[in-house]
Formats: structure tokens, sequence, C-alpha cells
């Protein structure tokens, strides 16, 4: 089967430049690594397998692979543009494999922990730990979310505007009703769920945390970083006209800061939450 067939249109198209991609997405803040890594108990500690589900161009990976622990990672990524990105950067320790949340490559039980993903309860073994971790833009988070300023809430009003269907991290619920609707609601139900091999495969409740952060980007690197998006980067002629004429107007608003270099503050959270394989 063609993985990478497989993937949703915008998918395909937005992530297309794989370069752009890599280049304009926010980095992980130490801080929010050093905690998340904590937090999945594998900080410090040697001869780690790490599963990497969705390992694009490798934002993550570099992470990991420059840690001092000298982890070993399966890096899974269907895309063949993101694939080959991370492929260049000879990262140690790491290995680039063609596969998606249902179709790993990966020997049964190998992983210590795995960062996000679908099908993981079968490659990781038990009492493995399962970690997600997100870098959050004020424009690209989930409606209830505060934003940190208003033009930063406009922006998201508008981007929330294009729904293609897809779910992502910023229709908060739908991931996290994966875990919730997973035990059983009643001894009834717990009987019937034994019999049908749909029992709980991850302990609750989720173990969550989150590091704020701000970073100083032109408005040529912003639009860029907004262009990442699979909505954005789709539009064409008059739809895309329209797309830049509102992100230049949203800037006009009296509340975006900018520095000495013209530079604005966009403001952003890292989230993390992690459970472990029953």
């Amino acid at each position: 089967m063609d993985l990478e067939n497989s993937l949703p249109a915008a998918a395909q198209e937005g992530f297309k430049d794989a370069a752009a991609y890599d280049t304009h997405r926010p980095n992980y803040p130490p801080e929010a690594v050093e905690i998340f890594l904590q937090s999945l108990s594998i900080a410090d500690q040697d001869e780690v397998n790490v599963v990497e589900l969705a390992s694009g161009g490798g934002k993550f990976t570099e992470v990991l692979a420059a840690r001092p622990e000298r982890y070993s990672v399966k890096a899974v990524e269907p895309h063949g543009p993101m694939r080959d990105k991370l492929a260049q950067k000879d990262l140690p320790g790491v290995e680039v494999l063609n596969g998606k949340a249902d179709k790993m490559p990966i020997e049964s039980e190998w992983g210590d922990v795995c960062i996000v993903a679908q099908e993981i309860h079968r490659v990781l073994r038990p009492g493995a730990v399962l970690g997600m971790i997100w870098n959050v833009d004020d424009y690209n988070k989930p409606r209830d979310w505060p934003a940190t300023t208003n033009w930063e809430q406009k922006l998201n009003d508008y981007i929330l505007s294009f729904d293609d269907g897809l779910p992502r991290f910023r229709h908060w619920k739908k991931w996290q009703d994966v875990f919730e609707q997973q035990p059983p609601g009643n001894p009834v139900q717990a009987i019937k769920n034994t019999f049908t091999d749909h029992l709980p495969r991850f302990s609750l409740p989720l173990g969550e945390n989150s590091v704020k952060w701000t970073k100083w980007l032109s408005e040529d690197a912003l639009w860029a970083r907004i262009n990442t998006l699979s909505q954005i980067a789709v539009l064409r002629g008059e739809e895309r006209e329209a797309a830049i004429k509102v992100f230049r107007n949203i800037l006009k608003d009296d509340d975006v800061e900018r520095n000495e270099k013209g530079e604005i503050a966009a403001h952003g959270v890292t989230y993390f939450a992690w459970t472990d394989r029953i």
C-alpha cells in the first residue's frame, strides 16, 4: 500500500514544502522538553527505545538525538518529502521509517516510550509510556483557550473558520475522547468488552502540563509560519489574496507588540500529556 497516497489531500499539499515547514514551525523550548521527558520517566535514562510517530521533518527528533542519554529512536513518517528531510539530517541513533499509526514497521513490544500516536499499543511493551507533545501557537489554539492578545484571537477565529473536516489538536476534545471513551462504564460493559477485546489500553487520567513562550517574528516570517498550516497552504488565487489581506489587517491592531526591529511578539504554549500502556 502506498502510505503517502493514503494521506489526506490537505496534508499532502500542506506538507509539500518540507523545507519551509522545518524552517518556520516553532522549536521546542528546552524547559518544556526537560519537564516532558521527566514526566515520561526517561530523562537521565540510558538505553531507552523511543518510537516517534509522525516525526515530520524531525523538529522533535533532533531534540531526542541531541540528548546525552543516547536514545535509540525509530522515527515513523508517512509523508515522503518530510521523511526525506529528516533522513538528510543523519541524526545519531535515529532510524527513519516509512509508516503510519496503523502500519508501523516495528517489531511488537520494542518500544519503551512512544511520542504521539494511535496503534502504539502493539509496539510498546507493557508498562511503557506514551507521551504527546505539541507546540501550539495562539493563532492556532483550541477555541476555548484564551489568547494572549486580541489580534491573536482574531487570527485564531479566522483560522478556525476553515474546516476541512480533518481532526487536529485545536479540535481539543476529539483526540482526548480516544482515551476517555476506552474504559468500561459499568460492570456489564466490562464483561462485554472482555469478550470483544475492547479492554482499556492506556491508564487514566492523562498527566498534563504546559510551558508558555514568546517568539519574535517579522511579518514575513509570521506569515510563512501560518502558511505551514495545511488549510492555509492549499489556498490559491483570490482565496490566498483574501487570506493575506485579513492577515495584514489584523496586524494593524493596537495590541500588536513590536520590538526595535519591527518584529512581532507571537505567543504560544508547548502542551504535553502522558500515560502508560496497561
